[in-house]
């Protein structure tokens, strides 16, 4: 199974592109043993549209046109179901088992997603009823897939 993580927001140089290149880097050696062949970032510059709604709107097509058909898709935003990192992990392990080709998580910009995007998504996550800035949240996504892994794995990364 393939990952993407298609995102609004160009990481500059630094130490959250270090720590997000770090994750990839992990989630490339160890996610082989759960059937992760692939784990990709895409990213796209936010809209500079006049208002909200349009650049809600030209961000949506961005993300989505980075998700294949019959992919399963899932949408970071605030109205989600916050999960526990075992809950999280099950979900991955049920999605891998269940033959999914690829898992498309899709990070809206500053003004969130459209209501379109949550309602057609296979699954909507929240990381909390707080706001984090894109670039952090990004790389707690890619720390989150790796901690998934190393739980499905028993390696002792996840010691809770």
């Amino acid at each position: 199974m393939k990952i993407l993580v298609s995102a609004i927001g160009l990481l500059k140089a630094g130490p959250e592109t270090e720590l997000a290149t770090d994750y990839q880097k992990r989630l490339a050696g160890l996610g082989r043993s759960v059937g992760l062949t692939e784990i990709a970032v895409r990213e796209f510059a936010e809209s500079r549209a006049a208002t909200d709604a349009l650049r809600k709107a030209d961000e949506q097509k961005l993300l989505w046109s980075t998700v294949p058909e019959g992919t399963a898709t899932i949408v970071l935003d605030e109205r989600g179901k916050a999960m526990s990192s075992h809950e999280f992990a099950q979900l991955v392990k049920r999605l891998a088992e269940s033959g999914t080709r690829q898992v498309t998580f899709l990070i809206g910009g500053p003004d969130g997603h459209v209501p379109e995007t949550r309602a057609k998504a296979t699954h909507v996550l929240s990381f909390g009823p707080m706001t984090f800035p894109h670039r952090l949240l990004r790389v707690m996504l890619l720390e989150q897939i790796y901690r998934a892994v190393t739980i499905l794995v028993n390696h002792p990364y996840h010691r809770a």
